[in-house]
């Protein structure tokens, strides 16, 4: 998009709708662009597909008014200020599109960086690729971005500053908040899987048996009685003081006469709260007379019928954090309040600390705005002030009755001054109430001092604590403690993960990855399994379908049963949404050939193996990558692995050079030898099962499935398996419609055979046909198709493949990918007589079931039948019933 496009200045206001983005999606896993998540889109630009941004009048100028950070960006000159100059000299609108999108993001609070435009391979439409950070962000910058660049060519003013504020409103309600982010920070830091399950806090770390799940800081293993306990606050103290811990005087009220009751019984000065709610709410303030008791009565009662009233408690407010019966931590929380200057009001006070860099909304930053709402003129009301009275000179004014930091509180870190009884009386509380992780708020003067000396109280334990007041307190040390809750979710020596296994290629990866789940189950293992059949645990179907994507791939490392997972990973899951795993134990590349070129913007065969190759890449640095050594494309992916290059080749051992010398090197490879499977390793060689022992070898006559009998080794071995236990896998596993349903299924009907298979590119149609013609047979015969969306000249090529046959009958899928009825048809047979076939020789038939029928009609004694299947299911259900009519199940 350069010399050939018009630069001189126009009016083009009226072509503004022109430019058009479409198609916003996340890919949430490693992809063909990067191996991270990126937003991708489609970009449609109209009558302005040959107009650069200096040929828009004044485009460059309005656009850098409206968004003055854009300064900042390099772009290819590599200094600030490059893409600014590249506006004024002239780039493309989908390049504007990509910067402007990032430059919201980073508005909004997001740390991203990468960007690339993309020809999507169709005419008038460019692909943009970013990274984002939260997805729901990167989305709407997209939109932001693309109206703003539409304002700037009709001559509009944008206001960049504003929409990075509705940005990082929304980035905030989407990200996670402190205390969830602080355990996935350090999960992350030691390479643990993490996946997020909601929109809220809701994480997964781990995977398979292994997985772990959190919310923010309650945990799988929480106990839902502790849970309940130290929900009710009342319920709290009396399992506290049972055990001798000292906590407040007091009672629950379910009326106010109750409430003055206990009040009158315990003595002044009181306090108030309902007996579960939690974050301060209806807390409050010091009562020291009978009078102030009915408006706290209500105010409290808004958040449930039972409301505790207690001795209120003097001295300084303190969170000791527990993990796993173990003190990690504490904190003094101050409550929000602001300091008089003589001359300011409170309301004045409270809007200069709100400039603080270091305050935010929400869980933005350390420090959450102070609040200027209806409960702070209440709280000020009961000290005989309002936001308009100004402080004296020094004097504190504090906001609110409790410390809590989501409420403009601050914290200091007391953790090293606590007295060891202290620390011993907290975990106490901890393991009474049952929790696993616990905060303990304590009211003291001194946490240095035992809590028995000083009348120190514990007023509450509560579940699921903050940690922002640890992880990054106003005043002290930070406090690792994301790194203790991992310890106690992940301790030494439990690994957090479960094998995975992914298999890709062009063509046998369902195969190989039955085998390969196969041979895991067969030792007792429970495998789950994704492929172009469905998704699988141990042998049954969990759901049908092209399985062969992210989604699928979520479903079996989400499943606490799994203790390895073999994942088929097919080129359009990559390019449509990314991998479903960051990282791999093991990858398997089988091989690369023309496959859905044209497709995607992947047009050439190289290309394909760019996207491929992604698997591979993601191997973890202490995996493997088992790559064949037959196929230049997949060899040449050991360069973007970081894990150990594992070779196979289906060739007689000492045939490629490739393989003998990474065996002499002391690498790893399994190769055939002597018509039997082996494993090299340097000097070490492992007999397997020799090859007409194993069943999907059928006698040695199918040499296609060498390849991934090799690559099944392979990933086994890596994986540490015993080589019986890999024979006897081997041996057990069998090309029959319940192990391997539409691949090498032969069946017997009447006297002949029909053999159903999914071959549906050139490369498997030929090393079909070969096996099909190493059978013998009185006359072979084919129902042929293959998918609409294929290039006209791979669609002939299949028809050229199968002019061998004695008659073939070409029907058609039901979805024919974009194709006209009867296209299909037309180019196989112009294949067919390429290939050497008479017209006679042909029907067509397009439905499946009267083409399936009518092979069957063919079969006499010693013929075989070959079906293409479209339907495997239904395929195979038509030739069981026609066996079943004819005598042979």
């Amino acid at each position: 998009m350069t010399s050939t496009l018009a630069s001189e200045p126009e009016t083009t206001g009226h072509l503004a709708d022109d430019f058009q983005v479409t198609r916003v999606r996340a890919l949430r896993g490693p992809n063909y662009w990067r191996l991270a998540p990126v937003i991708a889109c489609d970009v449609r630009l109209g009558g302005l597909e040959r107009t650069l941004t200096s040929g828009l009048d004044r485009f460059a100028d309005r656009l850098y008014a409206g968004m003055p950070t854009l300064q900042s960006h390099p772009c290819s000159r590599g200094e600030p200020g490059g893409f600014i100059e590249r506006l004024h000299e002239g780039t493309s609108l989908p390049h504007v599109l990509e910067h402007v999108a990032l430059e919201l993001q980073t508005l909004a609070g997001c740390d991203v960086c990468f960007g690339r435009v993309v020809p999507s391979g169709e005419d008038g439409v460019w692909w943009v690729i970013l990274e984002y950070e939260e997805e729901d962000v990167g989305v709407e910058s997209v939109h932001e971005a693309a109206r703003m660049i539409r304002d700037c060519i009709r001559g509009g003013a944008i206001d960049a500053e504003k929409a990075g504020v509705e940005l990082q409103r929304l980035y905030e309600s989407v990200r996670l908040g402190p205390s969830t982010a602080a355990i996935v920070e350090e999960a992350r830091r030691r390479g643990i899987p993490v996946r997020r399950l909601n929109s809220r806090s809701l994480v997964q770390l781990g995977l398979g048996r292994n997985l772990r799940r959190i919310q923010a800081t309650v945990t799988d293993s929480t106990s839902s009685i502790a849970l309940d306990i130290a929900q009710d606050k009342d319920e709290t103290k009396r399992v506290l003081g049972n055990i001798g811990l000292p906590v407040p005087q007091g009672d629950v009220a379910r009326s106010l006469d109750g409430v003055v009751s206990i009040a009158n019984e315990i003595g002044f000065p009181v306090i108030l709260k309902p007996l579960d709610a939690s974050h301060g709410r209806g807390i409050s303030a010091r009562i020291n007379d009978a009078g102030a008791l009915a408006p706290a009565w209500e105010a409290a009662s808004e958040y449930g019928s039972r409301v505790v009233v207690e001795s209120f408690a003097t001295g300084r407010d303190h969170r000791v954090l527990v993990v796993n019966g173990k003190v990690v931590a504490c904190a003094e929380r101050v409550c929000a309040h602001v300091v008089g200057d003589g001359r300011s009001t409170i309301r004045a006070l409270v809007e200069e600390a709100n400039r603080d860099p270091r305050r935010g909304v929400g869980h933005a930053k350390i420090l959450t705005h102070l609040p200027l709402d209806a409960q702070t003129e209440v709280f000020l009301a009961h000290q005989d002030r309002t936001v308009e009275t100004i402080p004296e000179q020094g004097e504190i004014v504090f906001l609110r009755q409790t410390a809590n930091l989501s409420t403009g509180g601050t914290s200091v870190d007391r953790t090293d001054e606590m007295h060891p009884d202290n620390v011993t009386a907290c975990e106490m509380a901890a393991n009474a109430v049952g929790l696993d992780i616990a905060g303990i708020d304590v009211i003291t003067d001194d946490i240095g001092v035992p809590f028995r000396e000083n009348g120190a109280v514990i007023i509450e334990v509560n579940a699921g604590p903050g940690i922002r007041m640890h992880t990054h307190p106003t005043e002290g040390k930070k406090r690792p403690v994301g790194a203790a809750i991992v310890d106690m979710l992940y301790p030494p020596g439990v690994d957090p993960t479960v094998p995975v296994i992914a298999v890709t290629g062009t063509n046998g990866k369902t195969t190989t990855t039955r085998l390969i789940a196969h041979l895991f189950r067969n030792m007792g293992k429970t495998a789950g399994f994704t492929t172009t059949d469905g998704v699988y645990l141990q042998n049954r179907l969990v759901m049908q379908g092209d399985m062969t994507g992210p989604f699928a791939a979520k479903i079996i490392l989400t499943n606490p049963t799994v203790d390895v997972a073999v994942l088929e990973t097919a080129r359009g899951g990559i390019l449509r949404a990314g991998l479903g795993f960051e990282e791999c134990d093991v990858a398997v590349v089988l091989n690369v050939s023309a496959d859905h070129l044209g497709l995607r913007g992947i047009n050439t065969v190289e290309e394909l193996a760019r996207v491929k190759s992604v698997v591979p890449a993601t191997v973890r640095r202490d995996g493997h990558a088992v790559l064949n050594a037959d196929d230049p494309l997949v060899y040449a992916m050991r360069e973007r692995t970081g894990g150990d290059i594992v070779l196979f080749s289906a060739q007689e051992f000492g045939q490629n050079e490739v393989v003998e010398d990474h065996v002499a090197r002391g690498g790893i490879a399994a190769v055939i030898e002597r018509d039997t499977f082996v494993i090299k390793r340097g000097r070490l060689s492992i007999p397997i099962a020799a090859e007409h022992d194993v069943p999907l070898s059928l006698g040695g006559a199918a040499t296609f499935q060498r390849e991934n009998v090799l690559a099944a080794i392979a990933a086994a071995y890596v994986q540490g398996m015993r080589y019986d236990d890999i024979r006897a896998g081997l041996i057990s596993f069998h090309p029959s419609p319940g192990m391997t349903p539409g691949r090498m299924n032969i069946i017997r009907v009447g006297k002949g055979r029909v053999l159903v298979d999914y071959a549906h590119n050139a490369a498997a149609i030929k090393g079909l046909t070969q096996f099909v013609f190493r059978l013998p047979a009185a006359k072979r015969y084919c129902v042929l198709t293959v998918p609409g969306d294929r290039r006209d000249d791979d669609i002939r090529e299949a028809g050229r493949l199968c002019s061998g046959f004695d008659r073939v009958i070409i029907k058609e899928d039901i979805d024919r990918r974009g194709r006209a009825e009867g296209e299909i048809a037309r180019l196989l047979t112009e294949g067919l007589i390429q290939g050497g076939m008479s017209q006679d020789a042909i029907e067509v038939k397009y439905e499946e079931n009267e083409a399936i029928n009518r092979g069957l009609d063919l079969l006499s004694e010693d013929d075989l039948l070959v079906i293409h299947a479209d339907k495997v299911p239904s395929t195979l259900a038509a030739v069981r019933e026609r066996a079943l009519r004819t005598g042979e199940a």
